[in-house]
């Protein structure tokens, strides 16, 4: 069947953009959650063109052969891993910007574009493009679309699917369909379009969006930082945050292993302050902008901050959301991450912290916290050392009691990784046998052999 398989694929994609070399086939087995089982595929395509995709699946289908498509491959649940029988599609090529509206402020880009390469060319014509996950520098449109991707601003400005008017979409018989709209507004039929969104590619790989825009002027850059002695004193700052009504551009939270591992590669000196750092952003311009901010910084000295700090300027709140962003890499350094995702209703995240620490003290593993705190995200990262040999299957356990814990304070398993595979166990447990099989039944629906993304996304 490979022979046969590679034979057809040769006539569809040129020789360069079909890998089947065993140091390829390797770098394109796994995405970042390297935890969650993978196997080398057949060989790897990367697409060019949409037509090249639907030519691609649609040999696929014919073959018994299944499609695992990806972006940057900068996922953490392993939703882009390979599996047996499989043919790895990326569609990183895929990075034009198809049209810009600034009238109707929409932008329509090929799924392969960069998040950041998108954000500055339409910042060029006065746009802005909110959605910022923490990989926003090198994950692509494509990979944000197919797990709901958030990141920093999503409190206040929302998720991808928040964004996304409509999709380009390659269906699992080789198909090419237009989903959604340009207008902003439109209720015509079921919305194909953001049932699409979050699917993690099990329903139609998405080759085009059109995302709406929203206006890049009349925004300012203010920003607070808190230390707290403590998670749950922080955890206890959030949720005034959110009884007071104030709803931060950002509200973000680094704790103390965090703040060492920054130290340590980047001589910050942030660990000296206190044990979590609690980060505020207000995008609110001129008066109303600086009440808020006064507003913030009261809020976390009356819920006990050992120091508090407003930004000088728009810079500077840059810099003082620095750590934040410098968080994971920092991290990496140590050892092998377990990245978790679950989110908790914001009420909830002082006593889900708790739980964390608690976690990290039964199983005798060193668990990081950040988090998008505003919205209950929260990432406990379980690091691994490499020279303590039972220290992989502990942070497993630890992994999964957070997403019990999450899931016992009326939270989800995932906010915006996805499930992928590392979230599998955690979504039976979240869902009844009846929605599961609403889910398993949509997926039979729109792709009856199972022939994108099989495993990824909910339990089969």
């Amino acid at each position: 069947m490979s022979t046969e398989l590679l034979a057809r694929l040769r006539k569809v994609v040129s020789a360069d953009r079909l890998l089947t070399d065993p140091q390829a086939l390797a770098a394109y087995s796994h995405d970042d959650a390297e935890w969650a089982d993978f196997v080398p595929p057949l060989a790897v395509v990367r697409a060019a063109s949409t037509e090249e995709v639907a030519a691609v699946v649609l040999i696929a289908a014919s073959t018994g052969v299944r499609i695992v498509p990806r972006g940057a491959g900068t996922g953490l649940s392993g939703g882009a891993n390979a599996v047996a029988d499989s043919v790895v599609l990326t569609l990183e090529l895929m990075t034009e910007i198809l049209e810009i509206n600034p009238d109707e402020r929409y932008v329509r880009v090929q799924a392969g574009i960069l998040n950041d390469s998108l954000r500055r060319a339409v910042a060029v014509q006065g746009l802005w493009y909110p959605p910022d996950p923490a990989s926003y520098k090198i994950s692509t449109i494509g990979g944000n679309i197919a797990t709901n991707a958030g990141g920093l601003c999503c409190v206040k400005y929302g998720v991808t699917r928040d964004y996304v008017l409509g999709l380009k979409v390659v269906l699992a018989d080789g198909a090419v369909v237009d989903l959604g709209r340009r207008t902003a507004k439109g209720v015509a039929g079921y919305d194909l379009t953001a049932l699409l969104v979050g699917s993690e590619g099990t329903l139609g790989i998405v080759t085009e969006a059109t995302l709406k825009l929203l206006p890049l002027a009349g925004r300012e850059n203010r920003a607070v930082a808190g230390y707290f002695a403590d998670l749950v004193d922080a955890g206890n700052a959030v949720a005034a945050v959110s009884r007071a009504g104030i709803i931060p551009a950002a509200l973000e939270l680094v704790d103390r292993t965090c703040l060492q591992a920054v130290d340590d590669w980047q001589q910050l000196g942030l660990s000296q302050e206190g044990g979590v750092l609690l980060l505020a952003s207000v995008d609110e311009p001129g008066t109303r902008g600086e009440e808020l901010t006064e507003e913030l910084h009261a809020i976390f000295t009356a819920a006990g901050a050992t120091k508090a700090e407003r930004s000088l300027s728009a810079e500077h709140a840059e810099e003082l959301f620095l750590a934040r962003r410098l968080a994971y890499p920092a991290l990496e350094r140590l050892g092998p991450v377990l990245t978790e995702d679950v989110c908790v209703p914001r009420t909830a995240v002082p006593e889900m912290l708790r739980r964390i620490e608690d976690t990290a003290r039964r199983f005798n593993t060193k668990i990081a916290n950040i988090a998008h705190a505003g919205d209950g995200n929260l990432h406990p990262l379980i690091i691994a050392p490499v020279d303590d040999d039972g220290a992989k299957s502990r942070a497993k356990d630890a992994f999964d009691q957070i997403v019990a814990d999450a899931l016992e304070l009326g939270g989800t398993t995932t906010g915006e990784h996805g499930v992928g595979l590392l979230k599998l166990p955690g979504m039976l447990a979240e869902f009844s046998p009846r929605v599961i099989a609403l889910h398993r039944s949509v997926k039979a629906a729109l792709d009856p052999q199972g022939v994108l993304n099989p495993g990824k996304a909910f339990p089969a």
